[in-house]
């Protein structure tokens, strides 16, 4: 099978099993769930889910449990991105090519469908997951909590606004994405594993491996922030120049930018070589992110 081919079916597999987990429409608070699905069906390139089914893959992980891990983390992704567009944060009324959550809907359906979701994503993972050990299980709900809160995407949350109109140095750039974006990638590199089985020193170097991917692919989002159109990106293009954030661009310009998501990208190929084959998935997502226009 392509990667193409392979990509669409996790994406198309993803959006089966979120519309599955999420309450059905209707159900009361229908509002609330209805505002619920808006924010996650539809859209996104789901990529934590298709590096978690990648991982898995290399150790032969059951697809119904990857299912359950890959959903968990797309459903924290998708509560920070409605907290994310509210006025008191980044305050953007596009997301994935339509109104924010607190645009179509209102300000505090919003805040409630961040809170509600976020809940959905543990209720999720803490499901019987066959063939997983409760001690293996306890573990990966403990990964999920540490990557969510603040010593992970709300701690990097937090930092990111501390530092509008700061001028950082490039170790403090990375220190905030290593937490806002990369705790979660790397969850879902590492919760992918954990569903195989996978031992210490094979969860080591992917999280060596997941560490590379979550700078690449901020590296690449400002990259693209910069030189993108609002039309080919589905949400506002050069907002954080607008609202005088620090980026990679703006402190390495959009050259040096480049040269650095290279340097990661090859460097996370490097760090992949000891799997050889197996791991041919996460080559390719490495490859697709810094290659994608959107």
């Amino acid at each position: 099978m392509n990667f193409p081919t392979w990509m669409s079916g996790i994406q198309q597999r993803t959006e089966s099993a979120l519309e599955a987990a999420l309450p059905a429409p209707g159900l009361a608070p229908a509002r609330l769930h209805e505002a619920m699905r808006y924010a996650v069906l539809g859209g996104g390139k789901r990529v934590r889910p298709l590096l978690c089914h990648a991982a898995g893959s290399i150790f032969g992980a059951d697809s119904r449990v990857l299912d359950a891990a890959a959903i968990a983390v797309e459903l924290i992704h998708a509560y920070s991105l409605v907290h994310d567009d509210l006025p008191c944060m980044d305050d953007d009324v596009l997301r994935r090519g339509k109104p924010t959550c607190h645009v179509q809907f209102d300000e505090a359906t919003a805040l409630l469908v961040g809170d509600a979701l976020q809940t959905q994503a543990f209720q999720t993972l803490s499901n019987r997951l066959e063939g997983i050990a409760a001690t293996r299980q306890l573990d990966m709900l403990h990964l999920l909590a540490v990557a969510s809160g603040s010593r992970g995407m709300a701690g990097g949350q937090a930092i990111d606004l501390a530092a509008v109109g700061q001028q950082l140095a490039i170790s403090e750039l990375e220190f905030m994405h290593i937490h806002k974006t990369g705790a979660l990638i790397r969850a879902a590199v590492l919760l992918g594993a954990h569903c195989g089985e996978a031992q210490p020193d094979a969860l080591e170097r992917l999280g060596r491996f997941a560490n590379r991917i979550g700078l690449l692919f901020q590296v690449v989002d400002d990259i693209l922030d910069a030189e993108a159109s609002t039309a080919t990106l589905g949400k506002t293009a050069g907002k954080d120049a607008a609202q005088n954030k620090p980026t990679y661009v703006n402190i390495l310009g959009v050259s040096e930018a480049k040269n650095m998501a290279s340097k990661l990208r090859q460097d996370a190929h490097e760090v992949l070589a000891p799997f050889g084959e197996s791991a041919v998935r996460l080559h390719e997502l490495a490859d697709f992110i810094v290659e994608r226009t959107f």
